[in-house]
């Protein structure tokens, strides 16, 4: 007699709506970490002999092809939104710092990219302070000082030639930031898979041409990686966006880190690569004063709740 086993899907279901917030966002988080840094690598690997500015596209494209299945089976459900506008202006920034992002991977080592791309969140902190008339106190302008300084000492100007894959790194993150923005205003009221079936639409749109221009034909092993890279991708957005969506940034930025982590070792295994100790303590630095000003974000949307009851309570004069 044929024995059935229950399937245990909605058990791991119950148990993940059961978990806190926090926990389901480090998890995702970590997930994230993992899925980002081998996307990384095998796009390094892959830039041998296919242009990643054509890599950039594939990816992308192929990134539409996984969701295919979730639109044949919810119809266009969860592609409705009234803010295409925004979708559209989130795909533009992250077609630019992706194309920039994976030309660097080609020419740089990975743990440093890896390291350069946590500069994002201190040119997050600027611009709101420049575009949205953000007043910081003096420990953020120290937060953001030390994070440059820890820029250059990972850069090095002078001692180290400046070299092309840096420059892209840092230009990549600074539109970053501006993206990172744009997710967090559209996961207000957009679903994860509706914000990441958008950037894959759109970046394959705006990464169609640069990507035409420098085409090559990919050998079969090629082809196979690239497919690869797409879904690695896909699996590594979906988790950051559900990060962000369960809890609050300054619980799961820490183990943002972990890419460095995780790059390190792969870059080690696949092309021997090391970074030197100064690339790690500048990537400290770096790190570590994004999350104090992430931080220090929380605290200030924290305290203004707790104020804006008690003002609300108040008689009208």
């Amino acid at each position: 007699m044929t024995e059935f086993r229950e399937n245990p899907l909605p058990g791991l279901l119950n148990h993940w709506q059961a978990a806190p917030p926090v926990m389901r966002g480090i998890l995702m988080m970590c997930i994230a970490s993992v899925f980002f840094s081998v996307m990384h690598v095998l796009v390094r690997y892959v830039a041998r002999d296919v242009p990643p500015l054509q890599i950039a596209f594939l990816r992308n494209i192929f990134g539409v092809i996984v969701f295919a299945p979730l639109l044949a089976s919810t119809g266009l459900a969860f592609l409705r939104t009234e803010r295409i506008g925004l979708h559209a202006v989130r795909g533009v920034l992250n077609a630019v710092a992706m194309l920039m992002f994976f030309t660097a991977l080609a020419l740089t080592p990975v743990a440093r990219v890896t390291a350069l791309s946590f500069t994002a969140p201190l040119f997050m902190a600027l611009l709101s302070v420049i575009f949205l008339g953000e007043r910081f106190r003096i420990r953020r302008w120290v937060a953001i000082f030390l994070g440059f300084a820890g820029t250059l000492i990972i850069l090095r100007p002078g001692l180290i030639p400046a070299d092309t894959g840096s420059m892209l790194v840092v230009g990549a993150a600074l539109i970053w930031a501006v993206a990172m923005i744009v997710i967090k205003v559209l996961s207000r009221t957009e679903s994860s898979f509706t914000i990441t079936a958008y950037m894959n639409i759109f970046l394959s749109l705006f990464s169609l041409g640069p990507a035409l221009w420098v085409w090559v034909a990919p050998s079969p092993e090629m082809w196979g990686w690239l497919v690869v890279i797409a879904v690695i991708g896909t699996i590594a957005q979906l988790a950051l966006t559900q990060a962000l969506k369960e809890t609050e940034p300054t619980a799961v930025l820490p183990f943002d880190f972990l890419k460095l982590v995780w790059a390190t070792l792969l870059g080690m295994w696949v092309f021997g690569e090391l970074p030197d100790l100064v690339t790690w303590i500048g990537a400290m630095v770096v790190f570590a004063s994004g999350f104090f000003l992430a931080w220090r974000e929380y605290q200030a949307r924290r305290a203004a709740g707790k104020r804006a009851p008690a003002a609300a309570s108040r008689p009208p004069p």
